[in-house]
């Protein structure tokens, strides 16, 4: 359904001109001819962006009268859509890093403050696809990348957005990181799995060193029909974050007592809410610092959310004493948790 209010203000203006200066075709200089305005929504609000359009005016150039657009355009936005590239990568990592439905993709734009429908994400979910496609479709890049290595170390692993549904499985290389192939799977065994392995070696062009995988049995028996003889090393992570699950269950149980320690922030709140003094926005500092300490999460197993916790709030207490050393009466007893 079309949209049936326009969009606000743009928050800011951007003035993008072309890199190029001369034609290719005659080589004499392109005239700034007219300017070309749109307005693309971006994760950091409306962009009004000005386009300074060149042209060839040389009569008989095979490229007399084209025009010459500004080459950061791309970088912000695709042809023909307004919103931006930034909005399109969100989505992708929502879909695929976090496993997020459409629905929950849609909210978190809304919680962003990005005005945009449902079907629009779905459809943005499509172009971000179409865009992976086209990279990793692009062999002579990867040749010229992978060819200065003078190897690759492959690294293996398969991603199920929704239970029930296809596998997404990814080839990585992990030297320079690149992604050598993404396809979605039916089935899950050897044969499937060593296929695609046979696949990115013929394209990549050099030898592969190594392998590095999870310890899925068909995963392990894949690398062995494909690629006999190359090393096979099961992932570091996999291993660390088995062997750190009872300091990370630790951990989350210091996290749980530290926060039933804190309780009654919004209280505090309350009692300073009709004031806007320097004391009131002080307390009200402290306890958007209480708040900010409680809901950030860390990840397992690199990173203990529970010593985080504690170290802010260690550093909210040492702040709060050092205000009572100062001057007693104006901390207020209610903060001193």
């Amino acid at each position: 359904m079309a949209r049936s209010a326009a969009r606000g203000q743009a928050d800011r203006e951007e003035i993008l001109a072309p890199i190029r200066r001369y034609c290719p075709g005659c080589g004499r200089r392109l005239r700034y001819r007219y300017d070309n305005q749109r307005t693309v929504v971006t994760l950091g609000g409306l962009v009004h962006l000005r386009l300074q359009i060149r042209r060839c005016e040389t009569p008989g150039c095979q490229h007399h009268r084209r025009p010459y657009r500004p080459e950061g355009e791309g970088s912000l936005v695709l042809p023909q859509h307004e919103f931006g590239l930034d909005i399109i990568a969100l989505i992708g990592a929502l879909r695929y890093r976090e496993h997020k439905s459409v629905p929950e993709m849609h909210g978190v734009l809304r919680e962003r403050g990005v005005v945009i429908a449902e079907r629009t994400v779905t459809n943005l979910l499509d172009r971000y696809d179409e865009l992976m496609a086209t990279s990793l479709a692009d062999d002579d890049r990867l040749r010229a990348a992978l060819v200065g290595q003078g190897r690759v170390i492959l690294a293996l692993d398969g991603l199920q957005p929704d239970v029930g549904h296809e596998v997404l499985w990814v080839v990585r290389e992990c030297l320079s990181g690149e992604v050598l192939l993404a396809r979605s799977l039916l089935s899950s065994t050897s044969e499937d799995l060593a296929a695609l392995l046979r696949e990115v070696v013929a394209k990549v062009g050099v030898p592969v060193t190594g392998v590095i995988s999870d310890g899925q049995h068909s995963v392990r028996r894949a690398v062995r029909l494909a690629l006999p003889g190359v090393p096979h090393q099961l992932c570091q992570f996999h291993y660390l974050r088995e062997a750190a699950h009872p300091i990370f269950e630790a951990d989350r149980h210091a996290k749980k007592e530290l926060k039933k320690r804190i309780r009654g922030v919004r209280p505090i709140e309350r009692a300073v809410e009709d004031r806007d003094d320097a004391e009131a926005r002080g307390v009200r500092g402290y306890c958007a610092a209480v708040r900010s300490a409680i809901t950030d999460d860390g990840q397992p197993p690199l990173a203990a959310s529970g010593l985080r916790l504690e170290g802010r709030l260690k550093a909210v207490v040492a702040s709060l004493d050092r205000v009572a050393e100062k001057d007693p009466m104006r901390l207020d007893g209610g903060l001193a948790w």
